[in-house]
């Protein structure tokens, strides 16, 4: 099955080979994806090259049931939004694929799951329904097989009494947490973590506190936590994958997922690295839905597949992980 091999791959050659397969198989079975490709005169025929495959504007995932089987619907992952705004819909009907995603995601990144104690601060999308990052915490939390791994709502308190716990003997530990909840326990508690804690936040005030760029917050939670770095990860209800940053304001796809910068101008062309413009993104554990999403985040990228969020287009509402203002 072509999605047993979206994880196995190794290099470009095999990622574009992969792409190519998976384009195919949504334009055959993805009507809205197929309509809008066909609008722009591009068919499963014509392309032969990963720049032919169009990318699909991701507006679509709030106006169309964007699926490319006809399996049940086993979740439906939507978007937080704002107040009176229309929320993205992410049909699901493989969770297994969105676990692979994350699960091999994370170890790529960061290795295995068990060596972490997991601290997820996620107040704001806990207080919800549908929410894909609950879930990838929730069934992390379950992996790390650790006591005190857990979500710690709004008790502060008692979660700075676990971080000093986890301290004392000396366990690793990764504090996950959106912006806000994160800049009110430096505000609430002084703390001095190890220089090895993850402390990683995953974005956004969600209407609770103005807005910052990435690189004031990141300045005042190390100032508060005590050290270095900053970890970011930049995921959306759209995606099924997720990019990690380990602090040094560039973020890091795994090996099935793609970042492109298009011209904003021009959507339809791609910029060279280093030049500002839209992000579009490859995600292949989107095999169901659409791999292939022009997103409203503007950003550049870099050498080794690793690219740098600077913002949002104008007018966009301000939703989703790691989606930073200006």
């Amino acid at each position: 099955m072509l999605a047993e091999t979206i994880f196995s791959i190794q290099d470009d050659i095999e990622f574009k080979e992969t792409a190519l397969k998976v384009f195919k198989h949504q334009y055959t079975n993805n009507n809205t994806y197929q309509r809008f490709c066909n609008l722009l005169g591009i068919t499963k025929t014509s392309v032969h090259l990963l720049e032919d495959i169009p990318y699909l504007p991701i507006d679509f995932f709030k106006q169309k049931k964007i699926v490319s089987t006809t399996a049940p619907v086993a979740k439906i992952f939507t978007s937080s939004g704002t107040t009176g705004s229309t929320t993205s819909k992410h049909y699901v009907n493989n969770l297994s694929i969105y676990e692979q995603s994350f699960r091999l995601g994370f170890k790529h990144f960061y290795g295995e799951i068990e060596e972490y104690t997991i601290l997820a601060l996620l107040p704001s999308y806990l207080e919800r329904e549908g929410s894909s990052l609950v879930y990838m915490a929730e069934k992390l939390i379950q992996d790390s097989n650790q006591t005190l791994s857990g979500f710690y709502l709004y008790d502060i308190k008692k979660l700075v009494g676990v971080i000093k716990q986890l301290i004392s003997e000396n366990k690793k530990i990764l504090l996950l947490g959106v912006s806000f909840a994160l800049l009110d326990l430096v505000e609430e508690y002084s703390l001095r973590l190890p220089p090895d804690t993850i402390v990683m936040e995953t974005g956004g005030m969600k209407g609770r506190r103005k807005e910052l760029i990435r690189e004031e917050l990141h300045l005042l939670l190390k100032k508060g936590f005590g050290i270095s770095k900053i970890h970011s990860e930049y995921g959306m209800t759209e995606l099924l994958s997720q990019a990690y940053s380990y602090g040094d304001g560039l973020f890091y796809p795994p090996p099935w997922m793609r970042v492109s910068i298009r011209n904003p101008e021009d959507p339809l062309t791609i910029l060279e690295k280093g030049r500002t413009g839209g992000i579009n993104i490859i995600d292949l554990a989107n095999i169901d839905s659409c791999s292939f999403i022009a997103t409203q985040d503007l950003g550049k990228l870099h050498e080794k597949n690793s690219f740098e969020i600077i913002g949002r287009f104008d007018h966009s509402d301000i939703r989703g992980c790691n989606l930073m203002a200006l």
